[in-house]
């Protein structure tokens, strides 16, 4: 039997994703809205900081690229929202601090 992702590894996965302006992963940044792993598929709802970012194709493509190449993943999908909005508060403590240059 082949193991399929579930959402602790994918979470793992995204983690090591870096935003490339604030070089803070995805997750810490609070880009991941959602993940959802079910027999292989994969469900990542994300946002930006903003609606025009620059580093939006860049990120979105290299998510689908990174969980596509999990073990046992089939079909990979990943939503771009813009609502709710992205804002500061969704930012991890760790990325808190290391924004205002304490790591």
């Amino acid at each position: 039997m082949n193991a399929t992702p579930d959402s602790a590894a994918v979470w793992e996965l995204l983690r090591s994703i870096p935003d490339p302006e604030f070089d803070i992963n995805i997750v810490d940044l609070g880009l991941i809205y959602s993940v959802e792993c079910n027999d292989g598929d994969i469900s990542v709802v994300m946002t930006l900081t903003t609606p025009s970012c620059p580093s939006g194709g860049w990120i979105h493509a290299g998510i689908k690229q990174a969980l596509a190449g999990m073990p046992g993943a089939k079909k990979v999908n990943v939503e771009m929202v813009f609502e709710p909005q992205w804002n500061p508060e969704m930012l991890s403590e760790s990325a808190r601090r290391r924004l205002a240059g304490g790591e």
